[in-house]
């Protein structure tokens, strides 16, 4: 028996279908088995991949990761491979937004993109009728003390990066740059002006504990911003539906605006395994149309292939959640990828979460975010 480990995050979308894809693999391949592990959405976010790429041959990665990846030689790269080379044109033309080209990084392919998300907006269609779609009617909601939003560190600092975003000036839009001073300060008086109206406890949330509370109870029925869940979209999965659309406008003219940020994962190879041909043949067949559209999501995955969110049976089996916030994920933002990036995420999301805590001025808050911008250039250098 030939024996591949891989590592998931621990939810039922990031977990259940690595689970699910490898049990039907074996059945094709009864000489393989590959046993799936899970780590915490935080550590997703936030761990090395260093730490893991020698103890596993699979893992599901977040792409901000592949700059790490590439300079310590971590991780396969697949474009090296001539037998995918159709594969790898196939899935580009059908990448949801720049989901596939978020794994491509100094010409290397070193992920698939099994799963598509970007911050997104939820609302519970059973309570609210019209949900805002901009930031003043959402303002407008929350005085009412309905709305919900997930701003712990992580989720602070995608905020931030999604609100540039959707006003078309994300930050490295000039290289090593981040953005404009004026910009900076209305992206942050806007989210705090929005944190003083939702529950203090959103401000250690994730869009997990956010969805939980909306798909429970009757408290609040609208998030402006949040990475979707397809699941919580999905009869059963929770005690109430949630529906899905695309993220709220924070521009006056919404025809100016853009998408968000790209998220979701990447099935990557560690360079560790014994086991490279079986690691291809299983990666490729999971980042399938034929496998997204089928035991990937029917196992509670959320695709990253085009073809799967245009699926008529699966948009009908999930309140049309993927066509419903598509033209958000097309739009969306590509997020650095250079090895220091991260230290800037987690320092950043701290340094906004304590601005929307009153633990910092705005003056504070913001030259904390430009040293630490300018000096996640460096860091890995040292």
């Amino acid at each position: 028996m030939k024996l591949l480990k891989g590592i998931a995050w621990d939810h039922p979308r990031g977990f259940d279908p690595m689970v699910a894809t490898a049990n039907l693999f074996q059945k094709k391949n009864p000489e393989v088995e590959i046993k799936w592990d899970k780590r915490p959405l935080q550590a997703f976010a936030d761990r090395p991949i260093e730490e893991m790429a020698f103890d596993y041959d699979l893992m599901v990665i977040d792409h901000p990761h592949v700059g790490e990846a590439s300079r310590k030689n971590l991780i396969y790269e697949l474009n090296n491979n001539k037998q995918y080379e159709g594969e790898l044109i196939s899935l580009e033309k059908n990448s949801v937004g720049l989901s596939h080209q978020s794994y491509n990084f100094n010409d290397n392919q070193y992920a698939l993109a099994i799963d598509a998300a970007a911050p997104v907006s939820s609302y519970r269609s059973d309570l609210i009728e019209n949900p805002p779609s901009t930031f003043e009617e959402t303002i407008k909601l929350a005085e009412q003390s309905k709305v919900i939003w997930p701003i712990k560190p992580v989720d602070s600092i995608s905020c931030f990066n999604s609100i540039a975003a959707n006003l078309n000036n994300p930050i490295n839009k000039v290289p090593e740059k981040f953005v404009e001073k004026d910009l900076a300060v209305e992206i942050l008086q806007m989210m705090k002006k929005l944190s003083q109206l939702v529950p203090k406890d959103c401000l250690s949330m994730n869009p997990i504990n956010v969805l939980d509370i909306m798909s429970d109870s009757d408290d609040f029925y609208f998030c402006p911003q949040l990475y979707g869940y397809s699941n919580y979209s999905r009869v059963g999965f929770r005690k109430s539906v949630i529906n899905f659309g695309n993220m709220i406008s924070f521009d006056a003219d919404k025809n100016n605006c853009k998408g968000s940020q790209i998220g979701g994962t990447g099935l990557a190879i560690s360079k560790s395994t014994k086991y490279l041909e079986i690691a291809l043949e299983y990666s490729f067949w999971v980042a399938s149309e034929i496998c997204q559209t089928d035991t990937f999501y029917k196992s509670g995955g959320q695709p990253g292939h085009l073809k799967a969110w245009q699926n008529k049976e699966i948009n009908d089996d999930s309140k049309n959640f993927f066509m419903n916030t598509l033209d958000t994920l097309q739009k969306s933002w590509l997020r650095p990828r250079y090895d220091g990036y991260m230290y800037f995420q987690d320092k950043a999301g701290t340094i906004i979460n304590n601005f929307l805590k009153d633990n910092l001025t705005l003056e504070q808050a913001l030259d904390n975010l430009l040293k630490e911008f300018e000096r996640s250039f460096s860091v890995n250098n040292q």
